[in-house]
């Protein structure tokens, strides 16, 4: 094996591609889990006084457990591109590690982010529409940009996690 190949596709190159998908996958959970969780609670006091809305506000967890699919699509690419070591040494090179770790931080912390703010926006939101249901397309709106975070980092991590497969190491 050359120097240039022992440098560039060590054997410990697929740790980072692994990374990468274990990050998309808990990160965009996380953000799922929270927003489900506080928009639940949301619905929950709301239900209370106003038992009869509680389907039509179910919206905000709905919209929380989709980010968690996108976090489980990322994932799902990215191990598809690691390739594991041959005997003469590894074929999956740094750059493809670090490509698919830059993708799955993408999207995890997107899919995060985009959790928190479905999460406070969804509690506070369905608690007003209970009171207000003039409210409902408002909330709805913030809920859709809120959402477009989480799409913004799964697109961006798709391109990302493509160009994981641009370099290899080849031996002869």
């Amino acid at each position: 094996m050359s120097d240039i190949n022992a440098s560039l596709c060590p054997t410990s190159a697929p740790f980072f591609g692994f990374l990468g998908a274990t990050a998309a996958l808990c990160f965009a959970n996380m953000g799922a889990a929270y927003g489900t969780a506080k928009s639940g609670v949301g619905i929950a006091s709301m239900g209370v006084m106003n038992p009869q809305m509680v389907m039509r506000n179910i919206i905000p967890v709905i919209m929380a457990g989709v980010l968690g699919i996108y976090g489980l699509i990322v994932a799902v690419i990215i191990q598809g591109g690691i390739k594991a070591p041959t005997k003469d040494g590894s074929v999956y090179s740094l750059y493809g590690g670090f490509a698919h770790l830059s993708a799955g931080l993408c999207c995890g912390l997107s899919c995060m982010a985009a959790g928190l703010c479905i999460g406070i926006v969804g509690d506070a939101g369905v608690r007003a529409v209970g009171q207000q249901p003039k409210l409902f397309v408002g909330v709805i709106l913030i809920l859709i940009f809120a959402e477009a975070l989480g799409l913004y980092g799964l697109i961006i991590a798709l391109i990302v996690s493509g160009h994981g497969q641009d370099f290899e190491c080849t031996y002869s």
